[in-house]
């Protein structure tokens, strides 16, 4: 099931995701004891955990019981200045009572192969038999139609095997790892958070245009049994 819904501006986005993160928990809480949510990065999800570190929302959720993991991480430490987890960490993770134990972050600062390994062990400890179902995967979308660390010609797009994987990155002549479309589309929601001119083409063409996930690899996210919901602003919509 995929819903697109619309909104005035960046901000505006923002407010609502913030508002969707808080609703999620609720149930997750109250019905497992925990909600696992697996972190984007990119501009847009930055304000999203700028807003959940204040109120109104931050004291709605009950930090205690959740659980931070990441959807991708550049093979970077955590403390440069490209590192997902160090601006989740900058932005929302010490502002909010999380337990320590509770975050999650992949070792982007190791070998790629170990990394993923290690991650996609601690994965199988955590959520137990078969593949993991996140209660919210955090998702956005670059100008070349890549989600996660997916892009466009990788192999990863089609992995089917590993939860997690280490790759090059040609076109970025960089290292990053991922988890794979297997694990995002296990996810009980899939939100892909797309803001900005720059990528309304590249939208259309997702959503509006023939399946070609080698090129458009944020096609390849169709969750399972779970629900698919992008939040996107008006600039990013124009051509839907």
């Amino acid at each position: 099931m995929s819903e697109v819904r619309r909104y005035s501006d960046a901000n505006h986005l923002a407010h609502a995701a913030a508002e969707l993160f808080v609703t999620l928990s609720k149930p997750a809480i109250a019905e497992q004891g925990r909600f696992t949510v697996a972190l984007s990065g990119g501009s847009t999800p930055k304000a999203l955990y700028q807003l959940l570190a204040r109120e109104p929302y931050a004291n709605q959720i009950e930090w205690p019981h959740v659980h931070i993991f990441w959807g991708d991480e550049r093979c970077v430490s955590r403390d440069h200045p490209d590192s997902n987890y160090r601006m989740a960490r900058e932005t929302l993770l010490q502002y909010v009572p999380l337990l320590p134990e509770n975050i999650h972050p992949m070792h982007g600062d190791i070998d790629p192969a170990q990394a993923s390994a290690e991650y996609e062990q601690q994965l199988r400890i955590f959520f137990g038999n078969g593949l993991p179902m996140f209660d919210l995967i955090l998702l956005g979308m670059g100008d070349d139609g890549h989600t996660a660390s997916l892009f466009p010609g990788t192999a990863a797009i089609h992995e089917q095997n590993r939860w997690v994987i280490g790759h090059y990155v040609e076109k970025l002549e960089t290292w990053r790892l991922t988890l794979t479309p297997p694990v995002i589309n296990a996810a009980a929601q899939v939100t892909f958070l797309v803001a900005g001119k720059s990528k309304a083409e590249r939208l259309h063409d997702v959503l509006k245009g023939p399946y070609q996930p080698d090129v458009l690899p944020a096609q390849i996210v169709k969750p399972t049994e779970g629900r698919l919901v992008w939040l996107v602003d008006e600039e990013a919509a124009t051509l839907l």
